[in-house]
């Protein structure tokens, strides 16, 4: 059973910096793709950043490219999202998912039906 486990969203103000982490276990992860999502009150859940952890190719929404990165510890099983310059409308629950099915090499990676695998979710609030 894979487990994701998010953690540090947090209360920041604009222009701010946060790290969030997820952990992974249950499975090894060597040809999965790892994505974060985030989800703002009465919007849809939408795709942020994805690395897999065979190679470390990178995507990201265009709303955040240039002030987030992802990236990941193999040794900790462990994803992060870096968020730099951060505004109040990425203000949003952050979710990391796990996709096994390696639609990643396809370029299918951006919507939720891409993953099988979610954590809890971890907020984060910018305020102006």
């Amino acid at each position: 059973q894979v487990q994701l486990v998010e953690s540090g969203g947090g209360l920041v103000q604009a222009g701010g910096s946060l790290r969030l982490s997820c952990a992974a276990s249950g499975r090894t992860f060597s040809n999965y793709a790892m994505g974060w999502f985030r989800q703002a009150p009465g919007k849809e859940r939408e795709f942020v950043a994805v690395i897999n952890w065979s190679g470390p190719r990178t995507y990201y929404a265009d709303s955040v490219k240039g002030r987030f990165t992802i990236s990941m510890d193999n040794a900790k099983n462990t994803v992060y999202l870096e968020m730099n310059g951060l505004k109040p409308e990425d203000t949003a629950v952050y979710y990391c998912a796990a996709d096994p099915r390696g639609g990643y090499y396809s370029g299918n990676y951006y919507t939720t039906d891409d993953y099988d695998y979610w954590g809890q979710g971890t907020q984060v609030t910018v305020s102006s």
